[in-house]
Order: structure tokens, then sequence, then C-alpha cells
């Protein structure tokens, strides 16, 4: 059961686990809990004070501020609480977005995009002032993944990344978060904007064995739903697998697809359960509808021409008896951008072994391309067209998600539509060794 704790209670807690073992009892083996602990203590202040100074410009201006550096001086005196101690890049965020125009900041605070600020208020309207408006994901901990400061100023840890909201957490207990939730939806059952609760209650009874409760919620939903809408469908369907009734759900998806309403998700939703019903043929070629670029594992990729950043002309072809990675990325992808640094580490460890990379930006503007990739070093081709998805080679191999990481052999053909992360250096290893035994 996972707690909202008060401030005063958190910071309690962390200097008693601070200071419970004097240094002389503390092994080495201690000293990385230790520091983490002091991390943790240091964020939450940190996250204490911005709160305090969120609230106060929330009062006087009805609204709060676009970048959290618009806090420092009136509001926060100290711009250290910017910082976490945990934070080993100074308050340099991955994603070149979030840059903080003024200040280094470590927190996650997403006002300055509209986007995220409707969603914070789709999320208010929902949730109350529970929710988080400022995170830290920087403290490597196997009992949380963030630290969450949220809109009534109260700290709380959660394992849930940004986009995805635990209850439990947000209200101090999954029974309060359950008895909460039942009462919203008493409130207003029919109400679109709500309808995310629906599922989301069914989690919090199966996680307390209170799956009897589940054939009423599922029966309501059903009752105020709109039955040719995709996401209401999608939203019972992810109510009946979360508790088994995979039968049913198939049958929701296949009335989705006999609709033919062009929405590749729909695929999606069908090869997962027909893999969890054990049918791993027709699985496997709804895969492939979802994404196509499925169907060429093992088989020759098709070539492609272009004209790389520097005006000269690139292909496939001109790289056969090398193994290559065909990265599609873009500077507003935060994971793409994340692995980066991933593709470098082992493009330096392997290019001389007869790797290569060829990046295909999907940026709108090639500017931000050009920018972050001068400011970053990366040394291999690049293809940057301007035109987003409708990006020539984007569009040749049918990329519909990024990041999207095609390493292909020698000999042209696919080896791996995801090769991301240790994956990559293992595959990348594997096929340079394959070679050089030949």
């Amino acid at each position: 059961m996972k707690v909202i704790l008060t401030v005063a209670i958190v910071l309690n807690i962390l200097l008693v686990s601070a200071y419970a073992d004097t240094p002389t009892e503390r092994s080495n083996e201690d000293f990385p809990t230790k520091q983490n602990e002091k991390n943790i203590e240091r964020c939450t202040q940190n996250l204490v004070a911005i709160g305090k100074a969120l609230q106060t410009y929330r009062k006087e201006h009805g609204k709060l501020p676009l970048w959290l550096s618009d806090l420092h001086g009136k509001y926060l005196a100290d711009e250290n609480n910017l910082l976490c101690p945990a934070d080993e890049n100074g308050g340099k965020p991955s994603y070149a977005r979030r840059t903080d125009p003024e200040l280094p900041v470590s927190y996650d605070y997403t006002q300055f995009d509209s986007g995220y600020q409707e969603l914070t208020a789709e999320k208010h309207y929902i949730y109350g002032d529970v929710i988080p408006i400022v995170r830290c994901g920087h403290h490597a901990n196997e009992d949380f993944t963030c630290l969450n400061l949220s809109l009534s100023a109260n700290i709380y840890r959660s394992t849930a990344a940004w986009a995805i909201y635990e209850p439990e957490a947000m209200y101090g207990g999954i029974e309060k978060a359950i008895a909460t939730l039942e009462i919203k939806l008493q409130d207003a059952p029919d109400d679109k904007r709500i309808f995310e609760l629906y599922p989301a209650l069914v989690r919090l009874y199966v996680e307390t064995e209170q799956e009897q409760k589940v054939d009423v919620l599922v029966n309501n939903f059903k009752s105020v739903m709109d039955s040719e809408h995709i996401k209401d469908n999608f939203t019972l369907g992810d109510m009946l697998e979360m508790v088994g009734r995979h039968r049913e759900a198939l049958q929701v998806y296949e009335g989705l697809e006999k609709q033919d309403l062009n929405n590749r998700y729909i695929f999606q939703r069908l090869a997962k359960v027909h893999e969890k019903l054990d049918n791993i043929e027709i699985a496997k070629g709804y895969h492939i509808k979802f994404d196509p670029v499925l169907a060429l594992i093992g088989k020759s990729v098709p070539d492609f021409s272009a004209t790389d950043f520097d005006g000269k002309p690139i292909s496939l072809r001109d790289y056969r008896g090398k193994v290559v990675l065909l990265d599609f990325w873009a500077v507003w992808c935060s994971p793409c951008i994340d692995e980066i640094p991933n593709i470098k580490k082992v493009y330096d460890t392997y290019k001389n072994a007869g790797f290569d990379v060829i990046g295909i930006s999907l940026d709108h503007h090639k500017y931000e391309a050009r920018d972050y990739i001068k400011a970053n070093n990366i040394p291999w081709r690049q293809i940057v067209s301007g035109k987003g998805w409708d990006s020539p080679v984007s569009r040749q191999y049918n990329i519909r998600s990024i990041p999207a990481p095609l390493l292909i052999d020698q000999e042209g053909r696919l080896i791996s539509h995801n090769a991301r992360g240790a994956d990559l250096e293992r595959l990348v290893a594997e096929a340079v060794r394959d070679k050089s035994t030949d």
C-alpha cells in the first residue's frame, strides 16, 4: 500500500533514516544506500520549497508559471532548489524541448507545452489536486520510480511515469483510492471525461481481490459507453483483459475490425489478445498488419535513394558489406534522444569492425535536427527532409512510430526492427562476429 506522505512526515522519516547509524557502523556496502537517502531528503526539501512557491504564484496569478525558473527570485529564493542532488546531468534534460530557458532544472515540469497544460487540466478534472505537477525520476530505487509534488503541495512516491496516473499513490492508499473513485463514478457514471476511472477501479478491485465488484462495474460501463466509439471499446477491452476474459475482449476488437475503421491499433489489440489465447500464427498476422516492417525480418530490405544533410546522394546499397542501423528519430521524440548515447557507444565500439549508422530525421524543421546533430557531435550521416512523417524514406518503410531502429546485416537483410538498449550492442556484436568468422 502506497501512502501519500505529508511533508512533515516525509522529512521526519528521511532524517531518521539518514542518521540512524553512526559513521563507524557504516560499511562500504551501506554507503550508496545512505547517499541515496540523503539525496532523497534534499530532493524532498527542494520539492517542499517549489510547492510553496507554486502555490503562492498560483494564488497571485490564477495560473501556474510556464517554467519553474519563473519562480526564482520573488517566489523561490535559492535557485539550487531546482537541482536534484542525484541528477548527474546538472539540470540538463535529455529532451531538448524541456530545457528551461533561464536556469538548470532537474525536475519534470511540463506547463511550457500547451498539450501538457491541456492534459493537466483534464487530469485535474478527473482526480483533483492530488495530481502530480512536478516529478523527479533521478532516484534509483526498487520501491519507486518518481518522487512527486502534487498540485496540493503533498510529496509522495509512485511507480508510474509522467503520463500514467496511480490513484493509490495519489490518494494515499488503495482503499482510499477505491472509495474516492467509486464516489466519482456514482456521481457521474456517464461522464466521458472520467471514463478512464472504470479500468482504474477494475485494476484496484483485482489487486484487493474484490472480483465480485468487477461484473457490476463492467455492466455499468456497457450501459453508458458508445458502442461505435473506438476509445470506449478499448476501455471495455482493457477491463475484460484485466480479469482474464480474453474471449470477450476478442469479440470487442473483432467488432471494431468489422467496422473497417482504418485504425492500426485495432490490429495491435487483436494481436495481443490472440497471443493470450495461444493463437500464435493469427497473432503474428495481426502484428504484421500493425507494423508491416515485421514482414521483412530475415528478408532483404528494399533500397532507397535520398540526399543526406550535406546534400550528397546516399542509398542503402552504399552500405552493402556493413552491418547498418537505420535510425528513424526526431528531436521531439524523448525515447529517441535517450537512445542516442547508446547508439554512439556502439558506433564507437564497432565502427572499425564493419558497423555504421544512417539517421533518418522525422523533424518538421530542419534547423532543429541540425542544431541537435551539431550540439551532440553525432558522427554518422543523416537524412533530414523536413517533411516529418511524410519523409520519403519513412513512408517507403511504413514507419508509423518512433524510435524505429532497423538493424540490417551485410547482405541487406533485416536483423531486427527494434534494436535498442543492450539488444543493439548484442545484435551488432553477433552480426559483425558472424561476418569475421565467414
